[in-house]
């Protein structure tokens, strides 16, 4: 007998000549007869600019939910989205990729039949993935603290360089001039870190990177150190104020501002299929051994 599960459904509310997915989605799910529930946001945005059939859903906002386990569909935009608002539930989170490249949302439009088959017969991982946690001395932070992919300073809009105190458990680590730093996760080392010339880390490596966006100086580099440790950012800036990016989340923040960072003390779990590793999905997005003249 097939056992119910509940699902919680997010997705992108910017596309909608990409609802097909979504009632195909909807399809699968019904005819395993599983509980759906839908985040208001998404459910007024299927709602108004789609044929999606929306009956029997259960509909929430933010947080208050519950489920099985956490569908969003979209891509990495929608993931860290969708991750921020199911925060320390510990709800194993299924990415469904309508976007472009897509590390975290994997799971392309084309293998959901095969992929809720698996999901059904308990034939799936649930990766645990850590989070950072931005805390503030001087200046209350409105926004998610956690982010699963990184923690940016940044200088805003179009001023000049920032200087950036670095420190490791108290111990000064470089006073950085530059465009930004960036503060990744494993998770996030494939992201805006790996744009800027960051390492990609292995998810279990238990390591975090630092990552100089244009730096002044061509001798400085990124530095991965474990993720146990304490950073601390000292910003000074021209304009008096800097940018603060969490997971593409931004804040404006008053030079003189403490920052500290540190490990968060729950993971993200992320859907993988069991035939997937993260080694086959470096090669398949950064196309590693392709060969354009085949």
């Amino acid at each position: 007998m097939q056992r119910k599960m509940k699902f919680a459904l997010f997705g992108n509310t910017y596309q909608e000549h990409k609802s097909a997915h979504v009632t195909h989605l909807l399809e699968i799910l019904r005819r395993k007869e599983a509980h759906i529930c839908i985040h208001r946001e998404f459910y007024e945005f299927l709602r108004l600019h789609t044929n999606a059939d929306l009956t029997n859903l259960e509909i929430f906002n933010g947080h208050d939910f519950t489920a099985d386990m956490a569908l969003s569909v979209g891509g990495d935009g929608t993931f860290l989205k969708t991750a921020s608002l199911v925060g320390n539930k510990e709800i194993p989170i299924l990415g469904i990729n309508t976007g472009r490249l897509g590390f975290l949302a994997d799971i392309s439009p084309d293998q959901m039949e095969e992929t809720f088959d698996e999901i059904y017969q308990g034939m799936y991982l649930a990766e645990p993935r850590r989070v950072l946690k931005l805390t503030c001395n001087g200046q209350v932070l409105k926004g998610y603290p956690y982010g699963l992919n990184e923690i940016a300073i940044l200088k805003r809009d179009s001023s000049s360089m920032i200087t950036i105190r670095a420190y490791i458990n108290g111990e000064l680590l470089n006073v950085y001039q530059a465009d930004g730093l960036i503060v990744a996760t494993p998770t996030g080392s494939t992201g805006y870190s790996l744009s800027v010339g960051g390492p990609i880390l292995v998810p279990q490596s238990g390591t975090i990177s630092l990552t100089p966006v244009a730096p002044h100086s061509l001798n400085v580099r990124p530095i991965v150190i474990r993720d146990d440790w304490e950073v601390t950012l000292e910003v000074e800036s021209r304009s008096h104020n800097f940018l603060i990016a969490i997971d593409g989340r931004s804040e404006t923040f008053r030079e003189g501002t403490r920052l500290t960072i540190r490990r968060g003390e729950y993971f993200i779990r992320i859907v993988k299929r069991c035939h997937h590793s993260f080694f086959n999905t470096l090669r398949e997005k950064m196309m590693w051994g392709a060969d354009s003249r085949n």
